[in-house]
């Protein structure tokens, strides 16, 4: 998988910048800890035919929640869990879509071993569609399997997290009630809530996994512009001062935003044609600066912050 990289794409600038929602695209890698040694069972080995179905999901928002601990699970759910069949989720998800509570539906591949990996490259969400949910059918078995649900790829401050590492435990969809992985099909009926069964048998304590999620690439949107200030930024990239220096016209102010179109440092003043800024309090990055002169004409102009 592709080394996590922040990668800045900026479209057109604007003349009074309007930031649109970014893009963010992520790379998920699941691997598989399932074993005789990690997880024993009583045979002295696991199924031979033992395997990891498609490994399917959506990024969407909190008005929907796919699959949760301690709910019901949908027919969706119940058909990844039992069969690992995907057609009904996908069904969920596309009404979550035209409900505008999804925004992608996610097709991984498979695994034909109980161990190994699973990599999906090249998930896309906005802001609008923080969350990510990802579910995978352990098999054979009753109704067992892994999910990861409502990620939420947001951190507190509303920036994108660069990396995510989940640790992931057996589930039970609670709608088979069949003991062993080879159970006969034996329906619960009514429907259980979904369960961790992290130490229920066939299951050790350990583990049964690992998920990594990780940022490629962010892309901020912006409105048309063409830049109309004359202005001069140096040194560029920088550490902790930046100058602006404008031909035959005034500064009276000076706006920047990270990458998300978030303001995070702000001048409203009579600058003039010449002013250095402190911005040793920023992160390392890629930012946008808006400078506007006494006629109210702005240019905007990427920083990058070593």
């Amino acid at each position: 998988m592709r080394k996590n990289t922040l990668t800045l794409f900026l479209l057109m600038l604007v003349a009074s910048v309007g930031f649109s929602q970014s893009t963010a695209t992520y790379d998920v890698t699941f691997t598989s800890t399932w074993s005789q040694t990690t997880h024993p069972h009583s045979s002295g080995s696991l199924p031979s035919s033992a395997h990891w179905s498609r490994l399917v999901g959506a990024t969407h928002n909190s008005a929907v929640s796919f699959v949760q601990e301690g709910q019901v699970a949908s027919q969706g759910i119940e058909d990844i869990a039992e069969r690992g069949s995907n057609v009904q989720f996908f069904n969920e998800v596309t009404e979550a879509i035209n409900n505008g509570a999804a925004n992608e539906a996610i097709n991984g591949n498979a695994l034909g071993s109980a161990a190994g990996q699973i990599s999906i490259e090249g998930i896309e969400t906005t802001e609008e569609f923080p969350l990510l949910t990802l579910s995978s059918m352990i098999a054979p078995s009753p109704d067992w399997m892994i999910t990861a649900p409502n990620v939420n790829l947001l951190d507190t401050n509303g920036d994108w997290k660069q990396s995510i590492t989940l640790d992931l435990y057996p589930y039970d969809a609670g709608t088979d009630s069949g003991a062993d992985y080879t159970s006969p099909d034996a329906d619960t009926n009514p429907k259980a809530n979904i369960l961790n069964a992290r130490g229920t048998m066939p299951f050790s304590s350990e583990k049964i996994g690992t998920m990594t999620i990780e940022l490629r690439n962010v892309i901020l949107g912006t409105n048309d512009v063409n830049a109309q200030v004359s202005m001069s930024v140096f040194p560029n990239p920088f550490t902790d001062r930046i100058t602006l220096e404008a031909k035959n016209i005034s500064l009276i102010g000076i706006e920047i935003y990270n990458v998300l179109g978030k303001k995070v440092r702000e001048i409203k003043q009579n600058i003039g044609d010449e002013t250095t800024i402190d911005v040793s309090n920023l992160t390392s990055g890629v930012y946008l600066l808006k400078a506007t002169d006494s006629k109210n004409n702005v240019t905007t102009k990427k920083i990058i912050k070593r």
